[in-house]
Order: structure tokens, then C-alpha cells, then sequence
């Protein structure tokens, strides 16, 4: 029988990882893979409870017998307790990652060389991750400065242009190039409107963008499901441009998240998240609005705005978010992962860890926004996630007391199956007012 378990466990798993590749990779499975496999069915434990890994190396599918690993294993996202290497016999072995004391994750990352090349896999444990409080301080006037910053940019007229793009319009949508006015004049917000071409009123759905300074191109898939959708590009620059423009640009830009970081009312963020109160703003403003729904989502950079977003404005009814960034930014500073884009881990520390510095960021984690969101929302992630690590995320989602609906799909990293995509568009539409 535990043969039996181990083989259907294994199966499984070799399926949803050919799954992640297939979705989210052009690169074809490897010719050496890893499965590894906690002891705890959803990888997850109490405190002071061992977790333990069964680790097997897998050449076309079948074990590596006499396989040579290497592991280390500690607190996520920080320097290893432990190292060691392991023959694997039978191309199988088990490896013990301890516990925690307290509330977090652990990571054990794995290596192999097979014919001069390496390969490597990791997995992470959570060890009640349900009460992983938040370490970032929330500042008095948290929600006062935001109110005035609010106040001061609905003065600035919208100044909404609208260009039809037939180019990437279909039989069923209308798609636009939106250009409005955010913040203060002069300063623009790009984005692509998808409008379903039959007549009558609609829900409409925010989408927020990922990290970076990229090109983009519309989608259709949310106005063909009955949304009219808007989705930004938050540096003021035409998504519209070639891709290698858009590099250049990048790279001047930098890591624009850094910009002016010891000064709040200059951070770099300040018109990001105002401009998604100017985006509400718009939306709101269309005819074809049904005047009662108004939903958010979005995934990391996105994941955090959708948060931001509902938190701001109350014309939000509900959010769905995946793997939010900037979430727990301090948590390095407490002995554990922070959340993206890092900028307290011991690399950028020494110049970060700053009085003004760390006064700028209680006033932009989204830790801060999610304990003033009311409404309705669905959250998710995956264990994997180096990118915006799951302790992050749990400070973030733990801190909402408004109604969650929790879609945890442990073995993933920075991404998500399209089953759980949908997942969070079928729940948008059950919170919809008819």
C-alpha cells in the first residue's frame, strides 16, 4: 500500500510539473528531474513539528539509481542551516528539514550533476503559516495621508483620449488605447479598454500589471466572459512600443522602486497607486457601466495593486489577487523573508535600512493597505515562490479581515495553473449584483 502511495504521489506530481512547463515555459521537461515530496500532504505543519522530504532523481521518468545529491536546507530565502550530500541507491531517498519554532517557512533546495551539467529543484514548507503576523508598523496616519494624496489628485482633470486599435479588435470586442491625465498635469496613464461590441451594461474589471517596464498587448479573453476590462502600464509610457524600445527604456529606468525611497510624498509608488484610483476614476465614468460592479485583480506587482486598489476606494466591490509584491518589505529585518522587491535582504541592507527609508515603506506595504480592505476577496499563491516568498504573502493575506476565499496551490512558484485563473474569474462573477 505505500508503495502504491508513493508511485501515485509521484505520478501526480511529475504531472503537474510537465502542467507548469507546458504553461508557463517553451523550455521542453529536463532530462534529469527531481520529485520531491513532503511528509505533510499540503505541505504544511504545526510548529515544532518535523518535516521530512522523500527525494527522488528521475532519468526519462524512471529513478537514477546510485544518483549523488547535494541539499541545504533553513529559513527561506536566507543562508542554509544545513548541507550535506546523499547517494541516492535506488534513485530514492528521505531527507529530514527539521522545524520551526515559529510561525514560516523553510526551504530545502537539491542538486545534481549528471554528464557535467547540473540540475537543481527546491520545496518549501510552512509551519502554521496561518499566524505569521506582519512585522512592517502601520503608521497613525496611515489612511489620513492617503486620504489627502486622494484629495490632491482628483483635482487634476482626467483628460481621457481614446484611440480605436481595429488591429486588435475582434467579431465580439471593441479594444482601445487609453491615454488619461493621473496625479498632476502633465503626467500620463496608458492602457488598453476591451469593451464588449453587443450593446447594453456590464460589470467592469481593473487589471493592474506586473513588475517591470515591458511592452504589452491587450487581451479580449475578459470582455468575451462579459467584463468591460482595463488593463494599465504605470511608468507613463505608451504600452504600444517595440519590445527592444521598451528595453531601453527599462534600462534607464533602473529599478524604479528604489526612486526617492526616503521621501513619502515622492516615492516613486505614490503616483502608481494613485493612478490606479484614476483608472477607478474612468471606468466609472464609461456609459456602458452597469453603475453597481467594479472588481480588481491582478498577479505580484498586480496582485499588490489589486489590493492597494480596493483598500483606496470603495467603489471596489471585490478583489481577487495572486502572490501579492511588496508585502512584509521589513520581514528580513526580523530574521525572515521579506517580501519583493527585497530591498531590506542583506544585499540592498546596508543602504536601505534607513530611518526615512523604512518610514516611506510602512506607508506603501501592502500589509498596510490589506488591514483597510472591506470587501469580499479572493487571494493566491504557491509555496515555491522566490519571487514574492510565501511568508510575505501570508503577513499580507493574514492581516485582511474582510471575507477570503483561499486558493493555496503549494507547488507553485511565481505563477499560476489556469485552472485556478479561472477559478478567480468564476468567483469575480459570483460576486457580482445582479
Amino acid at each position: 500500500m505505500r508503495n502504491f502511495i508513493f508511485y501515485l504521489t509521484l505520478f501526480c506530481c511529475l504531472f503537474l510539473l510537465r502542467q507548469a512547463g507546458a504553461q508557463n515555459s517553451p523550455a521542453p521537461l529536463k532530462l534529469i528531474n527531481f520529485v520531491l515530496t513532503p511528509s505533510a500532504e499540503d505541505w504544511t505543519y504545526p510548529v515544532n513539528k518535523t518535516a521530512t522530504v522523500d527525494v527522488t532523481v528521475l532519468k526519462n521518468d524512471v529513478p537514477l539509481k546510485d544518483a549523488t545529491i547535494t541539499y541545504e536546507f533553513g529559513p527561506e530565502m536566507l543562508q542554509a542551516e544545513k548541507k550535506g550530500t546523499l547517494t541516492l541507491k535506488k534513485g530514492q531517498g528521505n531527507i529530514n528539514m527539521g522545524t520551526s519554532k515559529e510561525p514560516g517557512f523553510r526551504q530545502l533546495v537539491v542538486k545534481t550533476e549528471y554528464q557535467g551539467k547540473t540540475y537543481s529543484s527546491q520545496v518549501k514548507v510552512g509551519f502554521s503559516p496561518e499566524k505569521i503576523a506582519p512585522t512592517v508598523v502601520l503608521p497613525g496616519d496611515f489612511m489620513a495621508f492617503w486620504e489627502a494624496a486622494k484629495a490632491e489628485a482628483a483635482k487634476v482633470p482626467m483628460d481621457a483620449k481614446l484611440t480605436y486599435l481595429p488591429e486588435h479588435s475582434t467579431t465580439t470586442v471593441d479594444v482601445y488605447l487609453v491615454n488619461l491625465q493621473n496625479y498632476k498635469k502633465g503626467q500620463r496613464l496608458y492602457g488598453y479598454l476591451s469593451k464588449p461590441k453587443a450593446p447594453g451594461k456590464y460589470p467592469v474589471l481593473f487589471s493592474p500589471p506586473g513588475a517591470g517596464v515591458k511592452a504589452t498587448s491587450p487581451s479580449t479573453s475578459l470582455a468575451d466572459q462579459g467584463f468591460i476590462s482595463l488593463s494599465i502600464e504605470i511608468h507613463g509610457i505608451t504600452p504600444m512600443l517595440d519590445s527592444d524600445t521598451y528595453k531601453n527604456i527599462s534600462n534607464a529606468f533602473g529599478d524604479y522602486w528604489f526612486n526617492k525611497l526616503d521621501d513619502r510624498d515622492n516615492y516613486y509608488y505614490k503616483s502608481v497607486y494613485l493612478g490606479c484610483v484614476r483608472s477607478i476614476d474612468y471606468l466609472c465614468s464609461l456609459p456602458e457601466f452597469d453603475g453597481k460592479n467594479m472588481v480588481v485583480t491582478g498577479g505580484s506587482q498586480g496582485g499588490a495593486l489589486a489590493i492597494v486598489t480596493a483598500a483606496l476606494d470603495k467603489r471596489v466591490k471585490a478583489l481577487a489577487s495572486f502572490y501579492p509584491a511588496l508585502s512584509d518589505i521589513t520581514g528580513y529585518l526580523h530574521g525572515r523573508a521579506g517580501g519583493w522587491p527585497h530591498m531590506l535582504s542583506p544585499r540592498y541592507a546596508a543602504t536601505t535600512n534607513t530611518p526615512a527609508k523604512l518610514r516611506t515603506i510602512s506607508y506603501y506595504d501592502v500589509v498596510n493597505f490589506a488591514k483597510h480592505v472591506t470587501v469580499p476577496g479572493f487571494y493566491s499563491w504557491g509555496y515555491n515562490d522566490n519571487t514574492c516568498p510565501p511568508t510575505s504573502v501570508y503577513a499580507a493575506v493574514n492581516s485582511v479581515k474582510a471575507p477570503k476565499t483561499l486558493a493555496i496551490t503549494p507547488i507553485t512558484g511565481h505563477w499560476r495553473f489556469e485552472e485556478t485563473n479561472q477559478e478567480s474569474i468564476n468567483w469575480l462573477k459570483q460576486q457580482l449584483v445582479k
